[in-house]
């Protein structure tokens, strides 16, 4: 029998010490995923400025690690945006984008299709049924708006009985119906049987009532930031009175997800708080709001809300 080469030989002990490794170990958690993936995948909503829309015409980043039905960093702008490009950042790995419905984000159940959402959205006790809440980065105030030639309504009460509008499954249609709870805030419900008219984004709404006074809808409420982006924007709307209620936005991950979320979400909350402190979060709400609405925010007792 002819003798094996020195090569061959080498070879032969490569493969077989190759086939008798054991398999690598997957990451334990969403945290240990993301990490090891490389990237964070972000919920976000494509058309809600200022806290994040489309950029017309944007490029892919090149060598990006997101994948093709992925959005890279420079294809979206706006407050939210620009917040969750600095988590990503400090946890080292890239951030991508995809733009599901508001309302499938809210009901939970994501299938891992997304590791979190920063995408605005307020804590209340009905979705803490299904998600996770990091420390809220910013707060907002919800505000009606009404047509700028309108003189009827004076007041939000003034409202009662009216075409409303709002964004489907978000904390203004929740106020209207009468059954919004916002842990840490009080507030009267002053608008009594309006009807109901929703919208897929607030930006929507606000369209509609532009069109004129009591064209399609009397007012919209929706994020007071959001309205007077719209106004700046050229939109003849103008607010209504002062703001009815305030609510505090925080990231949010899903309880169903197939790996334990609770690493990812305490680490994204721990950097959330390291952000206020170092006034990073203040700096991005001057620059997309004109004014701090990110302080009020961090104080806020994370550990009253006993989610674990």
């Amino acid at each position: 029998m002819k003798r094996l080469s020195p090569i061959l030989i080498v070879l032969t002990v490569v493969l077989l010490v190759a086939a008798c490794k054991p398999p690598a170990t997957p990451p334990p958690d969403k945290l240990a995923e993301v990490l090891a993936r490389g990237t964070l995948i972000v919920s976000t909503d494509p058309a809600y400025p200022p806290q994040s829309e489309l950029v017309e015409g944007a490029q892919r980043l090149a060598n990006t690690k997101c994948t093709s039905d992925q959005r890279t960093a420079n294809e979206l702008a706006g407050f939210d945006i620009e917040v969750t490009k600095e988590v990503a950042r400090r946890l080292g790995v890239e951030a991508c984008f995809v733009t599901p419905n508001w309302d499938l984000i809210v009901a939970g159940g994501w299938a891992d299709r997304w590791d979190i959402s920063i995408g605005s959205m307020t804590i209340t006790p009905s979705r803490m049924e299904k998600l996770y809440f990091s420390q809220p980065y910013y707060t907002t105030p919800a505000a009606f708006f009404v047509h700028k030639d309108n003189t009827t309504f004076q007041k939000p009460s003034d409202l009662s009985g009216k075409r409303i509008g709002f964004g489907t499954a978000t904390t203004y249609e929740y106020y209207l119906e009468g059954i919004l709870e916002i842990p840490g805030e009080k507030f009267e419900v002053v608008v009594q049987n309006p009807i109901l008219k929703p919208y897929d984004t607030d930006l929507f709404a606000l369209q509609d009532l532009a069109l004129g006074d009591g064209v399609r809808l009397d007012a919209v409420l929706t994020a007071q930031p959001t309205g007077a982006g719209a106004i700046a924007d050229g939109l003849p709307i103008k607010q209504l009175g002062d703001p009815v209620f305030f609510e505090y936005l925080a990231a949010a991950v899903d309880k169903a997800a197939g790996k334990d979320p609770l690493p990812l979400i305490k680490k994204v909350s721990e950097i959330i708080q390291q952000m206020h402190a170092d006034g990073t979060l203040s700096k991005l709400s001057q620059q997309f709001y004109g004014l701090d609405l990110a302080s009020p925010a961090a104080p806020f007792d994370l550990g009253a809300l006993k989610q674990w």
